[in-house]
């Protein structure tokens, strides 16, 4: 069953059509592929969802504010611990920074293991490590 599963999102972004910018980087090691770009923007597909990276004429350029209303953050299974470790170290290359280092990789509380990375943009993901024992899809 679908209902309730995300269908798709639509980012805005100064830098949407980008093939190397850190969200390209980032969808494509999550498993997404690229299945559609245009003049201003990029779709990325996995599974029966996708994300659009977006930079229209009705787009206004500038740094996002995660602590402002809208979206705080996008969160996204990211495979195994293993795996979560491996975005982390590789992230820095691709316009990512760790957030909460101190407290990184138990941000989110002492049983959720995740990384919690922002773009040069100011756009913040999460990285969440499916359960110990759990298999990746």
């Amino acid at each position: 069953m679908k209902r309730g599963t995300l269908h798709h999102l639509e980012l805005w972004r100064d830098d949407a059509t980008a093939t190397d910018g850190p969200w390209a980087w980032l969808l494509a090691r999550l498993g997404y592929s690229r299945t559609d770009a245009w003049e201003t923007g990029s779709t990325w597909s996995l599974d029966s969802s996708y994300v659009v990276l977006e930079s229209g004429t009705d787009h206004v350029r500038g740094p996002a504010d995660r602590l402002r209303s809208g979206m705080n953050h996008l969160a996204l299974w990211a495979g195994s611990r293993g795996d979560v470790d491996v975005l982390v170290a590789e992230a820095p290359d691709h316009g990512w920074r760790l957030l909460f280092p101190d407290r990184h990789p138990h941000a989110g509380g002492p049983q959720h293991y995740a990384a919690f990375l922002e773009d040069t943009a100011g756009f913040e993901v999460e990285l969440v490590a499916e359960e110990p024992g759990a298999r990746a899809d």
